[in-house]
């Protein structure tokens, strides 16, 4: 017994689950398949009515009489708008992606904008992202808290990977959204509460502060001729290549906090940053900040040292909306200003 490999059992467990998984997604593309076929039925069809909309309405209403009863309620008048709705938006199927299952694209058609499909759609397929992920980086705005700080064409490449991110701005998003830590927003907490929330809910929060994150270190000590120093959270971005420090403020943001999250970012650079590395990025997640403040506590040409405005909640599709245009206009006009000059 002893001449057996003892990878042996580990290697065939491996091929086992490789083969289940293949099986659960070839069952899934394969339920996709079905409703983008019935889609394009109901749609072929629909074309040869007179008055397309009350025919559509008409038709669609008959099959689902028709289907419910005997097939249950996936087949129901609303599942068949949804199909009807998946082939439109989707006409060709080899552009579908077998990666995505019919609940996720359920949720992806109920985008209008045809680059934040094709955004979500990317960014799902990349970070393997189940349904539920899915749902909830839509419904905090995702994409449109990225197009505060880049362009729309930088987002898409970026999701594509077409282009690597470079910058901070490429990933980091303010503000950020940390729902799933449970925290209630009236609430008074201290510092390291939210930090052990972050830490109890660490895959999520690496969910939140986006693509390449691994987490290193929480409370680490600095000792600087006697003077101990313990940054909250250090993670390394390996598309960056560079680490990634993070200090949380649960009050508004001062030019002290900016100035010791300097202190730290200099000391990283300075005794752990590797030649090869690039120059460590330092974010202040804070409950409110000052733009102001920021801009003038650091010097003119900071890269990296970014502050991030973090939300304990969902916020409303239209109040976020309202700020992002608000945001987007000033963003663009910054841009135009400095196109202008050069």
């Amino acid at each position: 017994m002893n001449l057996i490999n003892p990878q042996l059992v580990g290697d065939i467990k491996n091929i086992i689950a490789n083969a289940q998984e293949k099986a659960v997604r070839s069952v899934d593309f394969e339920r996709t398949m079905m409703y983008w076929n019935i889609g394009r039925r109901i749609f072929e069809e629909e074309q040869q009515g007179k008055d397309r909309a009350e025919y559509g309405s008409k038709l669609i209403l008959y099959v689902s009489t028709q289907l419910e009863p005997e097939y249950g309620s996936g087949f129901g008048k609303r599942q068949l708008e949804r199909a009807r709705k998946f082939f439109r938006i989707f006409p060709i199927a080899s552009t579908l992606r077998t990666q995505l299952n019919w609940t996720q694209y359920k949720t992806i058609i109920r985008i209008d904008d045809e680059d934040k499909r094709a955004y979500y759609i990317a960014e799902s397929v990349k970070n393997n992202w189940n349904s539920r992920q899915l749902e909830r980086q839509i419904n905090s705005q995702l994409y449109e808290r990225l197009l505060l700080s880049n362009d729309k064409e930088s987002v898409l490449e970026i999701a594509l990977n077409e282009k690597l991110p470079v910058t901070p701005n490429d990933i980091i998003k303010d503000p950020m959204v940390l729902e799933f830590l449970g925290l209630k927003r009236e609430s008074a907490y201290y510092e390291k509460d939210l930090e052990q929330a972050i830490i109890t809910h660490l895959q999520d929060f690496l969910l939140e502060i986006g693509n390449g994150f691994s987490f290193v270190a929480r409370q680490q000590r600095i000792h600087l001729e006697g003077d101990d120093f313990f940054v909250d959270l250090i993670f390394y971005n390996r598309l960056l290549q560079c680490f990634v420090i993070i200090e949380i403020k649960t009050h508004k943001l001062t030019h002290q906090d900016l100035g010791q999250l300097q202190m730290y970012v200099n000391y990283y650079d300075r005794i752990e940053k590797l030649p090869h590395e690039n120059p460590t990025i330092g974010i202040l997640l804070c409950a409110d900040k000052n733009d102001a403040v920021v801009k003038f506590t650091l010097p003119s040409d900071n890269q990296n040292i970014k502050a991030s405005q973090y939300q304990l909640y969902l916020p409303t599709e239209s109040q976020f909306l309202a700020e992002v245009q608000k945001e987007l206009a000033v963003f663009q006009y910054k841009k135009d200003k400095q196109n202008d000059g050069e």
